[in-house]
């Protein structure tokens, strides 16, 4: 259902939740749209809109309505009940979708987390049909929810899965938190490095372009969400620069927040990152509006203002030349590439490396002769002009990146920089 508040029009309203559906596994039979000023309280459609599905179900012989918005339990039950069949909202699609792509155990249980957060509000609904189950006390007192040992067989099934579900979360949470400081753990211990990540709407190609760069075997499906789990590889930009590229999971519109918290900890690559490369499918007709949802997903993960390369992609299919014009109008400094077929890619090689040298600068360094490690640091991320040995000293006449020099400054401190 379309709300004159709701999200601008993307052409085809319900092709996203089309193409979500076929990755779940279901096959479109039929497809209804209805705009409203205000949301049904009982049915959020309006009543003979629901009369209409029914009808248009059951020529189908339709056994689930995916409904493109987020519904109430309640909204979900009377739905049910006046369809005679499954009702699912947006939210719960992307959970399973989800849940089925999970490979790892850290994404499993950050997919079990998510859909226990998204179901536990919705216990209530779920029960209300249900009567007390009786109990050695009965419904009466010491035998009431919440006396003293009367826990279990005199309490509703509402709270005992309340306590199922809180004990579950409780524990994924546990074990989440603790996979989540070794990632942070594994994230600063690359701080030497600099790190890339791939952003970008789900299906634009940044699983393509990963195996592009960096040979990684990522699989590269036409479906959405086809990488969930982090894959970082290291990325050989030439003249001795190596950077380290991340590819994470795909964002689209409406992205329930639950699974954005659960997830953090494998977006933590992003979070951090010294550079974002903002994969966008040039080809699509609403490029614009995917633009938009990725910031919003940035925007809430904190990253926002990261510094981002946006890549128009796909640039070989896109049909449209004034869209790629605006595009790259509202995306300054945006590079036009195809990861399928090579172009742009040595040109996306150089930027990232000049981002990664940043301001080259001429310096004079000394250091004890016997400090290889700042030694090495030096000659693998500058270039050496001139060498002096001097007692147990040396002194070089060095080009360092304006990055590279910060980081020889904080974290050797027997290096002596000066002016060349």
């Amino acid at each position: 259902m379309i709300l004159p508040n709701s999200q601008p029009d993307w052409g085809d309203p319900l092709g996203e939740l089309r193409s979500l559906a076929e990755t779940a596994g279901a096959i479109t039979v039929d497809q209804i749209i209805q705009r409203r000023e205000r949301i049904n309280p009982g049915f959020y459609v309006g009543r003979g809109k629901v009369d209409e599905i029914r009808r248009r179900a059951e020529a189908s012989d339709a056994d689930v309505v995916i409904f493109d918005n987020d519904l109430s339990p309640a909204q979900i039950r009377e739905l049910e009940e006046a369809l005679n069949c499954k009702v699912l909202d947006r939210s719960e699609l992307i959970l399973d979708i989800f849940a089925a792509r999970a490979r790892t155990h850290e994404a499993r249980i950050q997919v079990e987390l998510a859909q226990l957060e998204y179901t536990a509000p919705r216990l209530r609904g779920m029960w209300t049909h249900l009567e007390r189950i009786a109990g050695a006390g009965g419904a009466t007192g010491a035998g009431n929810v919440g006396g003293i040992g009367t826990r279990g067989p005199g309490e509703r099934q509402i709270e005992i899965d309340r306590r199922i579900v809180s004990r579950r979360m409780t524990a994924l949470k546990r074990e989440l938190a603790a996979i989540d400081r070794r990632r942070v753990q594994t994230v600063r211990s690359r701080r030497e490095q600099f790190t890339v990540s791939l952003v970008g709407y789900t299906n634009a190609g940044k699983s393509t372009l990963m195996n592009a760069l960096t040979d990684a075997g990522v699989l590269v499906e036409d479906k959405l969400f086809a990488t969930l789990d982090t894959k970082t590889r290291k990325w050989n930009l030439g003249n001795g620069q190596v950077a380290l590229l991340s590819d994470t999971v795909g964002f689209v519109r409406d992205l329930p927040h639950h699974l954005v918290a659960s997830f953090r900890a494998t977006l933590e690559e992003t979070i951090h990152a010294d550079l974002l490369l903002h994969v966008i499918d040039a080809a699509a007709p609403n490029a614009e509006k995917q633009v938009k949802a990725v910031m919003a997903v940035l925007t809430e993960l904190g990253c926002s203002e990261h510094r981002i390369l946006p890549l128009l992609n796909k640039i070989d299919a896109a049909e449209d030349i004034a869209l790629v014009q605006t595009l790259e109008r509202q995306l300054p400094g945006a590079l036009r590439i195809s990861a399928r077929s090579g172009r742009g890619l040595d040109q996306l090689v150089q930027r990232v490396g000049e981002v990664m040298r940043g301001d080259v600068r001429r310096v004079r360094v000394r250091l004890p002769a016997s400090d290889g490690k700042a030694l090495a640091f030096i000659e693998h991320h500058g270039e050496v002009l001139d060498r002096r040995y001097e007692d147990h000293s040396v002194e070089l006449d060095v080009r360092l990146g304006s990055r590279d020099l910060l980081y020889l400054q904080e974290h050797y401190r027997s290096a002596v920089v000066t002016g060349a």
